[in-house]
C-alpha cells in the first residue's frame, strides 16, 4: 500500500527548502484501526510525510536527473503532538548538508503552528541505471512519472 501524504507544496526554494501541507481527512483507511476511539495520524506517517517533501525537494533540485530518493536514516525524531482529522499538517524541510547523492535535512510537521513532529534526515538519491545496468528505460519511466504527479502536487 502506497499512501501519498502530500497534498499541495506550497513553497520550494530549489537546493534550498520546501512546505507543504495534508490535510486528514476523516474518511482516511489507516484512521479506522489507529486508534478506533481516537483516530490520529500515525506517527511513521509523520515521519513519512517529512520524508515525502524531502523527496520533492531533492527531485526538483536535481532538476529530475536522479529521480530515485530513498531513506537512509532519520535522526533526533521528536514527536510532540497529534494530528486528528480535519486538521491540516504543515511540513517544512531544508538543506543543512548536501554531499553529491547524500542530502541532510532539517524537518517540522506543525499544526496550527504547535509542533507535531521534528527530526534530521538523511536521504539518497540515484538513477536506477547507475547501479542495475541496462535500466535506462526505467529512469525516463521514473523521471516522466515524478514530474507528472510532482506537477500535480505544485498545481
Amino acid at each position: 500500500m502506497r499512501f501519498q501524504l502530500l497534498d499541495r507544496i506550497t513553497e520550494l526554494h530549489a537546493g534550498q527548502s520546501i512546505t507543504a501541507v495534508k490535510t486528514l481527512l476523516p474518511s482516511e483507511e489507516y484512521l479506522k484501526d489507529h486508534f478506533p476511539h481516537f483516530p490520529v495520524m500515525p506517527g511513521v506517517l509523520m515521519l513519512e510525510a517529512l520524508y515525502q517533501a524531502s523527496a520533492w525537494l531533492i527531485r526538483k533540485s536535481d532538476n529530475f536527473q536522479r529521480p530515485v530518493v530513498v531513506l537512509k536514516q532519520a535522526k533526533n525524531v521528536k514527536y510532540q503532538g497529534f494530528v486528528e482529522p480535519g486538521q491540516t499538517l504543515q511540513v517544512t524541510a531544508s538543506v543543512v548538508k548536501q554531499l553529491d547523492s547524500i542530502t541532510t535535512l532539517k524537518g517540522e510537521g506543525t499544526v496550527d503552528g504547535r509542533a507535531a513532529v521534528s527530526g534530521r534526515l538523511v536521504l539518497e538519491n540515484f538513477k536506477v541505471s547507475d547501479r542495475v545496468a541496462g535500466e535506462e528505460l526505467t529512469d525516463r519511466f521514473a523521471e516522466k512519472s515524478y514530474r507528472e504527479l510532482f506537477d500535480a502536487l505544485v498545481a
